[in-house]
C-alpha cells in the first residue's frame, strides 16, 4: 500500500547573523545557476571578487536587525506552519529549505525512514520563477534520483490565483482593509527582465507582444508577472478594491541589469509625491515574513513612504501559519492523497486555479 508524505521547501536562511553564515549562505543561494544564470566562471568571478565582499556585511546587518530569539524569522515561521499543517493532516511532513538548514537532503533521508514512497513537494511559492519554484524541483528530483531513487514526487503547481489562495490573502490582510486605506500597494519581488524572457519557451511572447502579460498564451504557466498581475487583480476584485486604488511594484533588485519595473521604493515616493497619505502595502510573493518584508518594505520602504510626504505606512503581514492559508495547504495535501489512494499519485495538476 502506498505510503504518501509531504515535503514543504522554503527558500532559506543563515544559519545567524553573522558575516560568516550569512556570507556562506549567500555563496550557496547565488552559485545557483538558475538564480544567476550566468556561465560558472562569470558567476564565481561575480561572486567572489564583487557580490560577496559587498553585500555579506551588509546583509548581516539587515538580518541582525530582525533576528529573534528564536532565530532566523523565515524560519521561525516556516516551522511554525508546518507545525500547524502536521496538526490538520494524518501524513508524515517534513520541512526543508533551498539553500541553508534544514537541508532538503536531510528531509527526504528522514521520510525516506519512514517507508514513504511518494511525496508531495509543495514550493511555498505562489507564483512560478525560474530561481524559486523551478529550482526547488529541480534540486528535489536531483537528491531523490541520488538518494532515494524509488521515490515517486508529485508537485504542487504554483497556486497565484487559486481561489482558496486569494481568500486566504484577503483574509489575512481583512483587519488593516477594514481600518480604511487611501492606496494599496502590492509589492512582489521582482526579477531580472531576461529571466521573463527566458521562462517563455515560445520565445515570441514576453515582452515581445503588446500587453503580454493579459494577451492569452500558454507562456503564463511560466510567466512571473503575469501570475503577480493576476493575484493582484483576483485579490482587487474579491476584496472591493477600486480601480485606481491600488497598484504594483517590484522590489530587492540587484544593480546591473535591467529588472521588472516600476520598483517598489520609486513606486512609494510616487505614491507620497500623488497624495497618498494612508498606504496598505502586502507582499503576496512571501508566504512566510523575512528579511525582504520586515526590513526592506518595513523599515525601509517605510521611511522612504514618509519622507516623500506620506503619513501612515501599514503593513499587512505575510500568510505565515494564518489559519486560512493553513487550510488552503491542509485541502490541497488531502487532493494528494486522494490521488493516492486511488492510484493516480503522478499527476501533476492539483485543483488548477
Amino acid at each position: 500500500m502506498a505510503t504518501p508524505a509531504v515535503l514543504l521547501v522554503n527558500l532559506g536562511t543563515p544559519a545567524s547573523s553573522e558575516i560568516s553564515d550569512v556570507r556562506r549562505y549567500l555563496r550557496e543561494f547565488l552559485s545557483d545557476p538558475r538564480v544567476i544564470d550566468l556561465p560558472a566562471p562569470l558567476r564565481w568571478l561575480l561572486l567572489h571578487c564583487i557580490v560577496l565582499p559587498r553585500r555579506a556585511p551588509r546583509s548581516a546587518r539587515a538580518y541582525a536587525s530582525v533576528w529573534q530569539t528564536a532565530g532566523s524569522p523565515l524560519l521561525v515561521l516556516s516551522r511554525k506552519l508546518a507545525r500547524a499543517v502536521s496538526e490538520r493532516v494524518d501524513l508524515p511532513l517534513e520541512l526543508a529549505m533551498r539553500y541553508g538548514e534544514p537541508t532538503i537532503a536531510s528531509a527526504l533521508l528522514r521520510l525516506n525512514e519512514r517507508s514513504v514512497d511518494r511525496v508531495l513537494i509543495v514550493p511555498l511559492y505562489p507564483h512560478y520563477a525560474m530561481s524559486s519554484y523551478e529550482t526547488v524541483l529541480a534540486r528535489v528530483h536531483e537528491l531523490a534520483k541520488a538518494l532515494t531513487p524509488g521515490l515517486k514526487l508529485t508537485a504542487l503547481p504554483p497556486f497565484f490565483a487559486h481561489p482558496e489562495y486569494i481568500d486566504a490573502l484577503i483574509a489575512s490582510a481583512a483587519p488593516q482593509l477594514e481600518r480604511g486605506y487611501d492606496h494599496v500597494l502590492f509589492s512582489y519581488h521582482g526579477l531580472p527582465v531576461r529571466h521573463l524572457r527566458k521562462a517563455d519557451s515560445s520565445r515570441m511572447h514576453c515582452t515581445r507582444v503588446g500587453d503580454c502579460c493579459t494577451s492569452p498564451s500558454p507562456a503564463h504557466g511560466t510567466c512571473y508577472r503575469a501570475q503577480t498581475l493576476a493575484t493582484t487583480r483576483e485579490f482587487a476584485r474579491k476584496a472591493g478594491i477600486p480601480e485606481g486604488r491600488y497598484s504594483v511594484a517590484y522590489q530587492s533588485r540587484l544593480a546591473g541589469e535591467a529588472w521588472m519595473q516600476p520598483y517598489t521604493d520609486a513606486e512609494l515616493t510616487r505614491l507620497a509625491q500623488a497624495g497618498v497619505r494612508r498606504l496598505l502595502v502586502i507582499t503576496p510573493a512571501f508566504v512566510s515574513d523575512c528579511l525582504e518584508t520586515l526590513e526592506e518594505v518595513a523599515v525601509h520602504g517605510r521611511s522612504t513612504f514618509l519622507a516623500a510626504g506620506g503619513r501612515e505606512f501599514i503593513q499587512v503581514p505575510c500568510l505565515n501559519d494564518h489559519p486560512s492559508f493553513v487550510g488552503f495547504l491542509e485541502h490541497r495535501i488531502q487532493e494528494f492523497a486522494a490521488l493516492c489512494a486511488g492510484g493516480n499519485a503522478l499527476r501533476q495538476a492539483l485543483s488548477p486555479p
